[in-house]
């Protein structure tokens, strides 16, 4: 059996995403740091918190909610409840925070921010991943991410079962229609990229239509993304290709029309609206 994305799923590590995490912390904080606590409560005074799930989804991000605390004060206690990757109901106990209640109220927006904008992003990963079982494709991410929340969103979307797509310009070839455009053509475009290109990097082509899919398998192409076709023009592209190459569908992904695309036959889904447009999914602490 294949393992599903999940079962691969890591948290980033602390080392990457802790930058992240202290400039929105140093963003909220600010100058004079939090007056308002400082000033309603003694600094011994300690307190226990709850986050709770507001809504049903899936809960991703705790462990930049766990950042921001210890960043804020280290000896903050935070335990988890509910795993990034869980599948949670509306009143779910997501993880406990305790020690100065300065601390906890001074990180609190900064954490609920995490949590809720990537828990949204999990949650809707895991719709259309739901919504395509029992094909063989698979929902990806894209390179339509929030500046610099890219590493901790594509986490997200492991949490909510789908795969990563490229995470940079770096790490894998994408022909895409201007590249081709401005290269004469898809055939010079990938004769350049393969006089300067490593053994070990994927190239993939973008096409918009039957007669350019020919081109780029009769080229070689690892991988042809079909740009915005229909259902009807999907179809007939797995049929062309035949296995020759992997075949990934983008534009126009919606909850409505992915199990349609998915039925056509292709190996990957691509969606930048589960990271770009996810909705935030409601989190709460409470002491």
């Amino acid at each position: 059996m294949m393992p599903t994305a999940l079962e691969f799923t890591r948290p980033p590590a602390g080392l990457l995403i802790e930058p992240q995490i202290r400039a929105a912390l140093e963003e909220d904080i600010g100058r004079a740091g939090d007056i308002t606590s400082e000033l309603t409560i003694a600094s011994d005074q300690n307190a226990e918190a709850r986050l709770v799930s507001r809504k049903p989804g899936r809960v991703a991000g705790l462990i930049a909610a766990e950042i921001a605390f210890r960043l804020v004060d280290p000896s903050l206690n935070f335990v988890v409840a509910a795993p990034d990757g869980s599948a949670i109901e509306k009143g779910t106990l997501l993880a406990t925070v305790s020690g100065t209640a300065r601390g906890i109220l001074t990180a609190e927006r900064v954490a609920l921010n995490f949590a809720g904008h990537l828990s949204g992003v999990a949650t809707a990963t895991a719709a259309l991943v739901d919504a395509v079982k029992g094909t063989k494709a698979c929902i990806v991410c894209t390179r339509k991410t929030l500046p610099n929340l890219r590493i901790l969103q594509k986490y997200a979307v492991r949490c909510g079962g789908g795969f990563n797509h490229r995470f940079g310009l770096d790490d894998a070839v994408l022909i895409k229609d201007n590249h081709i455009a401005a290269a004469g053509g898809i055939g010079p475009a990938l004769a350049r990229v393969r006089k300067g290109l490593g053994h070990m990097v994927k190239v993939e082509i973008e096409v918009d239509t039957l007669a350019q899919l020919e081109e780029a398998l009769s080229l070689g192409a690892d991988t042809i993304l079909l740009d915005n076709m229909t259902i009807d023009d999907l179809r007939r592209a797995v049929a062309l290709a035949k296995g020759r190459a992997v075949l990934e569908a983008s534009g126009n992904v919606t909850l409505g029309s992915v199990r349609a695309i998915a039925q056509t036959g292709v190996d990957y889904i691509s969606s930048g609206a589960i990271t770009h447009s996810a909705a935030n999914l409601d989190i709460g602490l409470d002491f």
